[in-house]
């Protein structure tokens, strides 16, 4: 015993004098690291903000959108004469879609494009500078963008024999590749287009034809067809996003091969905004600029993962004439819905890492039952921020390290996503600057969910009568004072005008210290009494924003009219956000809006099998039959080897047919497929929120009148009774009557289906 403690006290001496050490190293060498890796200058590298626009920002108090559904209006005729030709510029006000939004951070010169135009001298915006003979940027400034437009400009490129690679024309020398299209063997050359449209970047490829001319395109090699990209991320506006045709050649290389043409624009890569109006407003101009140049395709192909899938799910129910069938990749039904959960993550991680009494949690597959979210122990680099970060709070850092889906996928796009006082492209602006923005995803549609007396965005998300790990208490994998102690601790989000700026040291902005390191930006969260005695205050929602959510098209109602593929790789095990329950969550939300969900496939398989090209050409042939039979429903012209499926790393087939993906999320036996394949869930899920996953707001019942329900299970709350109704004084949710911010006569007017919540 005696023994057991001298080792015990050594240890303890040996970790403070390590603590120390550690200290003192840091705070001599801290500004020494940041000078290393540049960071101590804003800019570093990039074009800087120099000035706004008169009357930016307005954060004037506004209303939030009460409008009808994108689904039930017209959209206005396009004045902008197409095409636009080599040389000049695109639109910059979108046609419908709002104002243009500043700051704009420009990205021509990142795109390889060169300086953007000059467009005014009053500074505002980049600067532009002379070029010397070498188109090499001088000191002289000769004006600055705002818009960030370049002119339009094409060019060849060859597909190298034996690689996928492609290269200058000119520079080719014997060595073009050959592909067989519309039954002729042709070049593999393709015209690349870039130019700017919403001030967005765009780009279009396609082959080039026998003859023609980058200003007077060809299009008899191309096969009739078009396939717009789609590509995902977690923006929030003021940027115009980088386009290298690189990336799309790689991506659509196989398309490319068979005649298929190709259109992008950064304004449809959601790590550069969500606003699903300006997307489709940008989408479909870029659409108009090919449909000059080559006339209107036979029938259109979206693809895209992650937010490309939630950009094409959204752009097709709001009645965009955009895209005649979508290949949902790696997909959500939307990304607001996805907040739901997400900015439980952090909350629910502090409570993990430092506010449990509890070690259970250092065993990372324990976290499972209450976030629902795949979690693993397993090594993680990233893990050095949250033993820092414990070791400065004076807690025991060498844990076993681990990750969750909300730690390495949640841990700073959350942040993105809601924080107005963090925008991760910080060093694009001067501190003053940054500082007068506000930044997040709600201020990002701010004309949506509407402007508070305060000056911030009315926000969507709320926590109010959530019982966090409901589902696990009842099937007995947590007790009662556990759950209890996570209800009275888990707390809420500040509100917008409260919070501070992240904490995340490099990754911050400015004035961020490493001393100062908060992965879980706990400084932001409302706080309780550590040891629960106070219960930690939960998050109202704005109703008011919740509606205009749904009003406004940003929440899938679960109704389209095109086929989908919804497909995507086995990430679940890998601990990645793209998890494999979204598929699920997007047929629920099918079944309940439409009445069956018989347009969308879902297929599963793992790495490295490769199975977009398969996906493309099933698409071309659902939307041929489509074509040839206009008679019948999309469903009903269904291929009939265009199946659920799934396949093993090879591509080998596993098992197919209407059965296989049964599974919790439809109250059935686990199929073929999803035996293979399981499903994890998400912390609202395991809270009793149905497993579509649209609920932001849920009415509230007593605590008395969840038990009768049996909520609680077999559970005896009466020695509970007075803590749960100090924990959940308004009450805590009854998930059975929906979502209190859905608008009620929003099914009526979208003819949507009998709701189930």
């Amino acid at each position: 015993m005696v023994i057991g403690n001298n080792r015990k006290s050594a240890w303890k001496k040996w970790w403070l004098g390590l603590s120390a050490v550690m200290v003192i190293a840091l705070y001599w060498h801290e500004e020494l690291i940041i000078y290393v890796f540049n960071l101590h200058k804003i800019g570093g590298g990039n074009p800087l903000i120099l000035g706004l626009p008169a009357g930016i920002p307005d954060q004037s108090p506004r209303a939030a959108y009460r409008g009808p559904h994108p689904a039930t209006t017209a959209r206005p005729e396009d004045p902008f004469p197409y095409p636009i030709k080599l040389g000049e510029t695109g639109p910059v006000e979108p046609l419908f879609a709002g104002s243009p939004q500043y700051p704009w951070i420009c990205m021509t010169e990142k795109s390889g494009l060169g300086q953007p135009l000059v467009d005014n001298q009053q500074g505002v915006g980049v600067a532009v500078y002379q070029e010397n003979n070498k188109g090499e940027k001088t000191d002289e400034i000769i004006g600055y963008s705002k818009d960030c437009l370049i002119p339009t400009q094409a060019w060849y490129l060859y597909n190298k024999q034996g690689t996928r690679a492609f290269y200058p024309l000119e520079q080719a020398n014997n060595d073009i590749a050959k592909v067989v299209v519309n039954g002729k063997q042709v070049d593999f050359v393709v015209r690349v287009e870039m130019g700017a449209i919403n001030r967005f970047l765009y780009l279009i490829i396609a082959l080039k034809g026998q003859e023609g001319s980058p200003h007077n395109p060809d299009n008899r090699n191309w096969n009739g067809k078009l396939i717009y990209q789609f590509r995902g991320g977690v923006g929030i506006g003021y940027k115009q996003g980088k386009v290298r045709p690189s990336h799309i050649l790689e991506r659509r290389y196989d398309a490319l091969s068979k005649g298929y043409a190709v259109a992008y624009s950064s304004g449809n890569q959601t790590s550069n905004t969500y606003n699903v109006q300006l997307a489709e407003d940008t989408a479909m101009r870029v659409k108009r600029q090919f449909s000059s140049l080559y006339g209107q395709p036979e029938f259109t192909i979206g693809i895209g993962g992650s937010g490309g899938a939630i950009q094409q799910h959204l752009i097709a129910q709001n009645g965009a004439d955009l895209i005649d069938g979508a290949i949902s990749l790696y997909s959500f039904p939307d990304m607001l819905t996805q907040t739901i959960y997400a900015l439980d993550c952090e909350l629910l991680e502090y409570y993990f890492d430092v506010l449990s009494p509890e070690k259970r949690w250092q065993t990372w597959e324990e976290r499972r039952w209450v976030q629902g979210l795949n979690a693993a122990s397993r090594q993680n680099g990233l893990d050095i921020y949250r033993k820092l970060a414990l070791a400065f709070k004076g807690k025991w850092p060498l844990r076993p390290e681990g990750m969750s889906e909300c730690s390495h996928s949640w841990r700073g796009p959350a942040q993105v996503a809601h924080n107005p006082r963090y925008f991760h492209y910080f060093r694009h602006f001067p501190e003053a600057i940054f500082n007068r923005i506000h930044w997040s995803i709600w201020e990002d549609q701010k004309h949506v969910f509407g402007v508070g007396r305060d000056g911030y965005a009315l926000q969507a998300w709320d926590n109010v009568g959530v019982q966090y790990g409901l589902q696990a208490l009842v099937d007995g994998h947590i007790s009662m004072g556990t759950f209890l102690d996570i209800n009275s601790k888990i707390g809420g989000w500040k509100p917008a005008a409260e919070m501070q700026p992240v904490r995340y040291w490099l990754y911050s902005g400015i004035n961020s210290s490493i001393f100062d390191i908060a992965p879980w930006s706990q400084h932001n969260m409302k706080r309780g009494s550590d040891r629960g005695e106070q219960p930690a205050p939960r998050t109202l929602g704005n109703l008011d924003a919740i509606a205009a959510a749904y009003r406004s098209g940003n929440v899938f109602l679960g109704k389209l009219d095109i086929p989908v593929i919804d497909l995507r790789h086995y990430n679940d095990p890998h601990i990645d956000m793209h998890h494999s329950f979204a598929s699920f969550e997007t047929r629920l939300r099918l079944l309940q809006g439409q009445g069956h969900a018989k347009n969308q496939v879902i297929w599963m398989t793992f790495l490295p099998h490769e199975p977009r090209p398969m996906a493309i050409e099933a698409m071309d042939r659902w939307l041929t039959a489509i074509k040839d039979s206009s008679d019948l429903e999309v469903w009903q012209n269904k291929p009939a080897d265009i199946e659920d499926a799934c396949f093993d790393k090879s591509g080998e087939l596993i098992a197919s047919g209407d059965q296989v993906w049964n599974g919790a999320w439809n109250n059935r036996e686990d199929g073929d497929c999803m035996q293979v394949y399981p499903n994890f869930k998400s912390s609202r899920d395991i809270a009793g929120s149905p497993l579509s996953g649209s609920i932001f707001k849920c009415h509230l019942q007593t605590v008395e009148q969840a038990r009768d329900k049996g909520l609680y299970g077999d559970i005896d709350i009466a020695p509970y009774l007075d803590r749960l109704q100090a924990i959940f004084p308004d009450g805590v949710c009854d998930y059975s009557r929906g979502d209190v911010g859905r608008p009620q006569d929003l099914d009526q007017e979208l003819g949507l289906g009998a709701q189930l919540p």
